[in-house]
């Protein structure tokens, strides 16, 4: 069996399938591929791949079904692509579990820096309970964060929520996610709730100048915690 993790690309375009099978194998990875989602679940039955990178319309069924099919029995993270770029399928998408987004079309650059991260937050040996994220660090045994050498006192909920965006690093959780985690299912439809803490949490935490660094705003959709110096990477 070969060490290089396994990705299953699930898309109707051949000619696009190709191009993506191509830059993802340069890359590192092993790669097969699917045109239809009962193709792509059963492959993903016979063998479960490290990540899917699934297209949302496909010939047999959408994304968005097996990506529900699929986390009932299975939390193999899900990178959606599409050229649906409408909010509302970006976050249906989400919610049936896929870990990210990316819209058609993209630079394979950002799609392999897409993967790398969900593979990353997929590894069951990142337990440490010291997450360091740049300058940002959060013991969540103590409940303690410092960026650099300052100490920055978080709010209960405050700490709730970095907690909740720092496990998940450079995923994009809805609202409706993170007030359902750190609030409970009463705070599902509060978004202007989730707003005011967020902004909170950026007068401590980030830079006074230069706009958000480290919790970056996916408009109408929700919010992720990232490195600043992944973003300035090509």
């Amino acid at each position: 069996m070969s060490t290089k993790p396994y990705v299953l690309i699930v898309d109707d375009e051949p000619q696009f399938l190709r191009a993506l099978a191509t830059g993802i194998r340069g890359a590192g990875y092993e790669v097969d591929t699917a045109a239809t989602g009962d193709e792509a679940l059963a492959k993903a039955g016979l063998r479960v791949p490290e990540a899917i990178i699934l297209d949302l319309v496909l010939p047999d069924r959408s994304g968005i079904e097996v990506a529900r099919e699929l986390r009932q029995w299975t939390q193999v993270p899900i990178v959606v692509v599409s050229a649906v770029g409408e909010e509302r399928e970006k976050i249906a998408a989400l919610d049936a579990g896929a870990d990210d987004y990316v819209t058609k079309p993209f630079a394979i650059g950002e799609l392999l820096a897409r993967l790398r991260a969900v593979l990353r937050r997929a590894d069951p040996s990142k337990g440490d309970p010291l997450i360091v994220v740049g300058e940002l660090r959060i013991d969540l045994e103590k409940q303690q964060v410092a960026v650099g050498q300052r100490v920055v006192r978080l709010t209960p909920h405050e700490f709730s929520l970095l907690r909740l965006l720092a496990k998940n690093e450079g995923k994009l959780l809805t609202h409706k996610t993170i007030l359902r985690e750190v609030w409970g299912a009463a705070y599902q439809m509060e978004s202007s709730y989730l707003h005011v803490y967020v902004s909170q949490l950026r007068k401590k935490l980030e830079p006074e100048t230069g706009g958000p660094h480290y919790i970056l705003t996916e408009p109408r959709a929700g919010y992720r915690l990232v490195d600043p110096a992944s973003l300035e990477k090509p």
